[in-house]
């Protein structure tokens, strides 16, 4: 089944890479999408009109700009927050100012949305952060801030689904691995590195992210909650 019935989607982060693939895969199914990016305003418009959404520039990292966008858009049936950044390094070397924004953007920026979302949310929305399978497995060093930020959705994700629970609302995290973007490409030069931690030794399509998310907003998925759903190939089995 799709989700479609004309469902009122906010995809955060969604002009480019998984985002992008998660806004055609949705908008395609029958949801009026909108969606947000931070630069590339020409690529947000492009997409929009491809899809017939709607594309708002806006910094997830600046909470009040973020909840006021959100409680514009009056009842939201899903919402998914995509927005996030990746800084890796040397712990004792990094910026602390660089670590901060992380927090932000990656904790900070997907509690306020779910929760600016869920106060117009019609019964049964649905929630859905996007993390990272460094959740669960950070095989190299230089990335414990950003396996924190995406480690903190996953207790989010239990606490909200508690809270929202008795309207129906869902709240869940999906979990990638590798997948082919323009950040992490399939041909990088660390694709063998993380291909040998892998069952399937291959990145992921922005696409079966994609497919996974329209089956948490779908109804066949209304008994999933609180759940981390990881599409990683096997990288943290």
């Amino acid at each position: 089944m799709t989700i479609a019935n004309t469902k009122t989607v906010l995809v955060l982060g969604g002009s480019r890479g998984i985002g992008s693939a998660i806004v055609r895969r949705l908008a395609h199914d029958g949801a009026h999408v909108t969606f947000t990016y931070a630069r590339s305003e020409e690529r947000a418009a492009a997409l929009a009109t491809e899809v017939g959404g709607k594309a708002l520039q806006l910094d997830s990292g600046d909470r009040t700009a973020l909840i006021s966008a959100i409680e514009g858009m009056g009842a939201l049936d899903a919402l998914v927050v995509n927005a996030g950044v990746l800084h890796g390094g040397e712990a004792l070397a990094m910026d602390p100012d660089e670590i901060d924004s992380l927090f932000r953007i990656n904790i900070n920026a997907p509690y306020h949305a779910a929760v600016a979302a869920a106060r117009h949310m019609p019964e049964g929305g649905r929630i859905v952060f996007i993390g990272s399978t460094n959740a669960d497995r950070t095989p190299m060093p230089g990335l414990a801030a950003y396996g924190a930020s995406k480690a903190a959705l996953k207790g989010m994700a239990k606490g909200l689904a508690r809270d929202f629970g008795e309207r129906g609302i869902t709240v869940n995290v999906v979990q990638p691995g590798p997948t082919d973007t323009e950040m992490n490409p399939a041909d990088g030069e660390l694709r063998d590195v993380m291909h040998s931690f892998m069952a399937i030794k291959r990145h992921a399509k922005g696409t079966e992210v994609a497919a996974l998310v329209a089956w948490l907003i779908g109804p066949e998925a209304s008994m999933v909650t609180g759940a981390a759903l990881t599409i990683d190939g096997g990288f943290s089995a």
